[in-house]
C-alpha cells in the first residue's frame, strides 16, 4: 500500500509552479508553437526557480527533490506546454547517469555547471540506433589519460543548448552494448559541434538537434563507472525517468480535458449545451477515467523509486498506459471541438500534436511493451 497524501511542502511546490504555468506559459505556448523558437525567456525564470535542477542533491547545491515531487512539477509543467516540460525533464534525464554512476568528483564537476543555470543533453540515440542500444557507433578510444570520441548522435533534447551532456560511446563495436560506456562532455571541448535541428510536429517549443562528436578529447576521469557499463547505466537511468513522460502526458491530458470541458458547456446545439448530451458527457467520463488511471500509476511507479524498491515494470506500464491514454484524450478533445478542434484557432489541437511524441521517445511504448513481457514472464 502507497500513502497517496502529499506533504504540504510538495503542496506548496506544485500550486507555485502551477501559478507559474498559468501566468507565464499558457499565454505564450501557442506563440512559440507557431514560431519554433526556443523560449529563452520562460526557460530563464524557470531556472531561477531551480526547476533545471530538480533531483540534484542537496550537498551539490540542488533542491535534492524526490521522485514524487518531480513528477508532481513536470505534471503541472504538461498541463501549460509539454515542449517546456521537456526541456526542464531533460537535464533530470542527464542528471540521473550522474546521479547513478558518478564519483563525488564528477557529481561536483557536472552539478557545477547545472547549478550556474545550464541545460544539459542526454546523448543516447543515433541515426541506426534506437530501441536498439547496441547499435550505437559512436566510438570511444583511449588515448594515454584521454579518450577520443567520434560519432553523430541525433533527435537529442537541448542539443543546441545544452552545456554539458551525457554521451554513450562503445569502446569496442565488436562487443555490442558490452562494450557501450557512458561519458560527462562539456559542450566547450574541441570538436562538439551541433548538427541540424529538428522541425517537429510537436514539443516545438523544446530545441532537439544532432550533436556531433568530431576527435572530442575527454579526460579518462569523465568516464562514468568502467568500460562496458554504459548499458546498464542507460537502462537504470529511463527507468527512472520514464515515469516523467507519464507525467507530462497527464499533465497535457488533463489541459485537453478541461479545455473540452469549458467548450461543452458553452458550445450549443439543438438548443442546448453539448455537455448535456449523454454522448458528449460519456467522452469527458472516460476521458476523466484514463486521466486519473495513468495519474495513480505514475505516482506508484515513483513511490517505488523513492523506496528503493524494484519498479521497472512499473516504470515501463506508467510510460506505456500514460502516453497512450494522452495520445486518446487529446484526440477525443478535438472530437468535442468538432470542426473548430482541427483548427489552429483552438488548442487542443496542439496538444494532440504534443502527446505524440510521448509514445515515442525515452523508450517507444513496443518496446516498453517487451520489457514489461520480459518482466512477467521470468
Amino acid at each position: 500500500m502507497f500513502d497517496m497524501s502529499l506533504t504540504e511542502e510538495q503542496m506548496i511546490l506544485q500550486q507555485n509552479v502551477r501559478e507559474f504555468v498559468q501566468k507565464k506559459i499558457t499565454p505564450v505556448a501557442n506563440k512559440y508553437d507557431q514560431s519554433g523558437e526556443f523560449p529563452w525567456e520562460v526557460i530563464n525564470e524557470l531556472i531561477a526557480m531551480d526547476l533545471h535542477c530538480m533531483p540534484v542533491p542537496v550537498e551539490y547545491g540542488g533542491p535534492g527533490l524526490d521522485a514524487v515531487s518531480c513528477a508532481l512539477l513536470a505534471e503541472e509543467l504538461g498541463k501549460g506546454d509539454a515542449g517546456i516540460a521537456t526541456t526542464i525533464a531533460a537535464n533530470g534525464l542527464t542528471s540521473y547517469p550522474v546521479m547513478l554512476a558518478g564519483t563525488p568528483e564528477q557529481k561536483k564537476m557536472y552539478f557545477d555547471i547545472l547549478m550556474q543555470g545550464k541545460l544539459a543533453g542526454f546523448c543516447l540515440t543515433e541515426p541506426n540506433a534506437g530501441s536498439d542500444a547496441g547499435g550505437v557507433m559512436t566510438t570511444a578510444v583511449r588515448e594515454g589519460d584521454e579518450y577520443v570520441l567520434n560519432g553523430t548522435k541525433c533527435f537529442i533534447t537541448n542539443g543546441g543548448v545544452a552545456d554539458v551532456y551525457t554521451v554513450f560511446a562503445n569502446v569496442d563495436i565488436k562487443k555490442g552494448i558490452r562494450g557501450l560506456s557512458a561519458f560527462i562532455v562539456e559542450r566547450s571541448r574541441e570538436g562538439v559541434q551541433v548538427g541540424q535541428e529538428e522541425d517537429k510536429m510537436g514539443i516545438r517549443t523544446s530545441n532537439t538537434t544532432e550533436v556531433i562528436f568530431k576527435n572530442v578529447r575527454v579526460p579518462a576521469d569523465h568516464l562514468l563507472g568502467r568500460e562496458g557499463e554504459g548499458f546498464k547505466i542507460a537502462m537504470q537511468t529511463l527507468d527512472v525517468a520514464r515515469p516523467m513522460v507519464g507525467a507530462i502526458s497527464v499533465g497535457l491530458a488533463q489541459s485537453a480535458l478541461d479545455l473540452a470541458i469549458n467548450y461543452s458547456k458553452e458550445r450549443r446545439q439543438f438548443g442546448k449545451p453539448i455537455a448535456s448530451l449523454q454522448a458528449i458527457q460519456f467522452m469527458l467520463a472516460d476521458m476523466a477515467i484514463q486521466i486519473e488511471a495513468a495519474r495513480s500509476m505514475v505516482y506508484r511507479a515513483c513511490y517505488l523509486i523513492d523506496a528503493k524498491k524494484p519498479h521497472g515494470k512499473e516504470a515501463a506500464i506508467a510510460k506505456v498506459f500514460a502516453s497512450d491514454m494522452a495520445m486518446q484524450v487529446t484526440t477525443d478533445a478535438v472530437q468535442v471541438f468538432g470542426g473548430y478542434g482541427y483548427s489552429r484557432q483552438y488548442p487542443v489541437e496542439k496538444l494532440m500534436r504534443d502527446a505524440k511524441i510521448m509514445q515515442i521517445f525515452e523508450g517507444t511504448n513496443q518496446i516498453q511493451r517487451v520489457v514489461i513481457a520480459g518482466q512477467i514472464l521470468r
